[in-house]
């Protein structure tokens, strides 16, 4: 936990459920702890050598107080870790209707993709009370994604992708920082996150476009790359059918199965024989090296406009 975080603002849904846990976790060890030093004191004390006090019970044992001071700790504990696990999973399962936004971290900044083709470095614009969710990976080395006012961090990989989602709940400017160290300048990788009005939002968009969006650069990626050599509608080539391809499931040579999400269209991309589609031959390259991490997301992002849902799994 960064040592400012008990003077973050709450700014986001998932923050005072978080900061209401942490407290009841730090009463409960506290109460626990004093309670234990104030029995060792007292018994120190009173029962030192030399004094006056009663030791005629001094080998009584009595079933119900050791139950009782070993059940209750254990009770509340296993309240509060039910409590995390149910927090847990809430803030780590994002809503349906979630707006997805891309996050490349490089050595040392943060790259911002908007679907619409907006482009950020440092600085992550979202609208007030809807929530985001961030599909992120990294250009080099594990980085870390923190917002302290939001109460939310993500572990930042090299080679895949990981995610978080938030809703901001309060309108500003809120420090962004990378929370693992990831190199000389580690310390200056930070940046802001700006939380604006839904209309304030939509105008932001709307005069920051920076060229085409994502879908459609993606497509120009597909051409240029290649791949439609193989997966156009009119290719030669015995090659999966990328229509419908995201959201569904896709049985493998090995007789697994899996979810064509984006991380398996990623690793489709750039380490294509490690999951092969059944009924295919191993034989598309690798694009590790040739592609950029914005080029593979943008391709992602055009795949899954192919789908009927929408790019909804």
């Amino acid at each position: 936990m960064n040592r400012f975080h008990m003077f973050m603002p709450e700014a986001s849904s998932i923050a005072r459920p978080i900061d209401t846990l942490f407290w009841s976790m730090v009463i409960l060890c506290a109460v626990v702890a004093i309670g234990v030093f104030v029995a060792i004191i007292f018994f120190c004390i009173r029962y030192r050598r030399g004094s006056r006090a009663d030791r005629t019970g001094a080998h009584q044992q009595s079933l119900g107080v050791e139950l009782t001071w070993t059940l209750v700790p254990f009770a509340l504990f296993i309240g509060v870790f039910l409590w995390s696990l149910v927090l847990f999973a809430q803030a780590r399962t994002p809503p349906a209707n979630a707006q997805t936004l891309y996050v490349v971290a490089k050595q040392w900044m943060w790259k911002v993709q908007h679907p619409a083709g907006q482009r950020e470095i440092n600085t992550l614009h979202v609208p007030l009370g809807q929530p985001v969710r961030l599909t992120m990976t990294s250009q080099d080395v594990i980085h870390s994604f923190y917002i302290p006012a939001f109460r939310v961090k993500q572990d930042v990989l090299p080679g895949r992708y990981t995610q978080l989602w938030f809703t901001a709940t309060k309108v500003g400017s809120f420090p962004l920082t990378c929370a693992e160290y990831c190199g000389l300048d580690h310390s200056r990788m930070g940046g802001m996150v700006v939380v604006n009005t839904p209309a304030d939002y939509s105008a932001w968009l709307a005069g920051h476009q920076g060229g085409p969006g994502l879908a459609a650069r993606g497509a120009t990626v597909f051409r240029h790359a290649g791949c439609s050599g193989c997966h156009g509608p009119d290719a030669s080539v015995h090659a999966p059918d990328l229509a419908d391809l995201y959201g569904r499931t896709v049985h493998l040579s090995d007789g697994s199965s899996v979810t064509a999400d984006e991380r398996y269209l990623h690793d489709s991309i750039l380490l294509p024989k490690t999951q092969i589609v059944a009924g295919y031959a191993p034989i598309m390259p690798s694009y590790s090296g040739q592609l950029s991490e914005e080029d593979v997301i943008a391709l992602i992002h055009y795949i899954k406009s192919l789908s009927a849902t929408g790019g909804s799994p």
